[in-house]
């Protein structure tokens, strides 16, 4: 019997997530509680709708020669994919069956380790893990939580030989300062597995999302760091690691 999971929603021809043109899927539920999240609809993990691994994979094969023909494939994004690993596990293991290239886009806010978290990654052609900030007082702020499951995660990746991306996103005044990229270099210089480092320029595009919810947006007056900022940071974390550090 295919296993149902709960989605918020999937996008057809996704270029951000990934290499190539992806199909992602944004799974239902986050407990972190990022001040700049764009996807502030997806937190909780009774809403968005049901799902069958039999369901899904077929939405996604309907777009396989475009994925294929440009190297990508599927993506389990959210919320946070992790928080339903049998589901994204089954949903990799399928579009792996068809020739797909998978890829899990996670925050490594991982509860506890089982067995079924390997099997996730085993089916995981690619990880892109987010990095909010090594500074752990800075990032219970920015986010909610601690980073130590996120950081283990991290090391646990490396030791797995997991091919994975970093993605960091810079926030003025919370991860665009030259501390904190250098926090981050010195975390990933030894990580032989990390093939790309994404700095991504906070924007304001969820706000409308927790205005129409009725919450405050917690950055609302913040702007884009600019773009002198984005290359500090990049020569930075350039300077640790043979990974090719973009934004």
């Amino acid at each position: 019997m295919s296993l149902k999971g709960r989605i918020h929603s999937f996008e057809s021809c996704g270029t951000v997530d990934g290499p190539g043109i992806r199909f992602i899927v944004f799974m239902q539920g986050c407990l972190m509680r990022c001040q700049y999240c764009h996807n502030r609809d997806t937190w909780d993990l009774h809403d968005g709708k049901e799902i069958t691994v039999d369901e899904l994979i077929k939405e996604a094969t309907a777009y396989r020669h475009f994925m294929n023909a440009s190297g990508g494939g599927v993506t389990a994004s959210g919320g946070e994919a992790m928080l339903q690993p049998e589901f994204v596990r089954d949903f990799f293991r399928a579009a792996q069956a068809q020739g797909i290239h998978t890829c899990l886009d996670t925050n490594g806010y991982i509860r506890k380790h089982t067995d079924v978290i390997d099997e996730v990654l085993d089916a995981a052609d690619l990880v892109m893990l987010d990095l909010k900030q090594i500074n752990d007082d800075v990032h219970q702020d920015l986010v909610g939580v601690p980073n130590k499951r996120v950081l283990d995660f991290a090391h646990y990746l490396h030791k797995r030989g997991q091919k994975t991306w970093i993605r960091y996103v810079v926030v003025p005044g919370k991860t665009d300062d030259e501390q904190s990229a250098h926090l981050l270099g010195d975390f990933i210089k030894d990580m032989d597995n990390i093939e790309k480092v994404e700095l991504l320029p906070y924007h304001q595009l969820g706000e409308h999302k927790w205005e129409a919810m009725g919450f405050d947006y917690p950055l609302k007056g913040v702007n884009p760091p600019p773009k002198e900022t984005m290359e500090k940071i990049q020569s930075i974390i350039s300077g640790y690691t043979s990974a090719k550090v973009m934004f």
